[in-house]
């Protein structure tokens, strides 16, 4: 009884201090009900980008979507996370002067990068 004990303790304490994770990250033409509604590789002629980000154990601390452009900085989001499971998204209405490469990275609330992706942006 008392390694039953033990073990289901042990198992509390996991959960309890759990690793916070991106389960997904992607950039998308749109966001619907919370939800990308597509994987956008390349994003040709839209008018608005967005990246969306679900994170796992990240409640009680803040991220960041860092939008880069050709390697600068064009802005920061910044979002508080209020659960165990969130899901927060961003966006940036493209000018026609913006064909080129657009990353956004994942910061978490003591600086580090924990995702990134980049993607070319063509616009006509």
């Amino acid at each position: 009884m008392k390694k039953l004990l033990a073990l289901c303790l042990l198992s509390i304490t996991s959960l309890a201090y759990a690793d916070p994770e991106i389960r997904r990250h992607q950039f998308t033409s749109a966001v619907v009900d919370r939800e990308p509604t597509d994987v956008l590789n390349v994003a040709e002629n839209l008018d608005t980008l967005y990246y969306f980000t679900e994170l796992i154990d990240f409640q009680g601390t803040s991220v960041t979507h860092r939008w880069l452009f050709n390697d600068n900085v064009m802005a920061e989001v910044s979002f508080a996370v209020g659960g165990p499971r969130w899901r927060v998204y961003s966006s940036k209405v493209l000018q026609p002067e913006w064909d080129g490469q657009w990353q956004v990275e994942v910061v978490d609330d003591v600086g580090d990068v924990v995702s990134r992706e980049s993607l070319m942006v063509q616009i006509d």
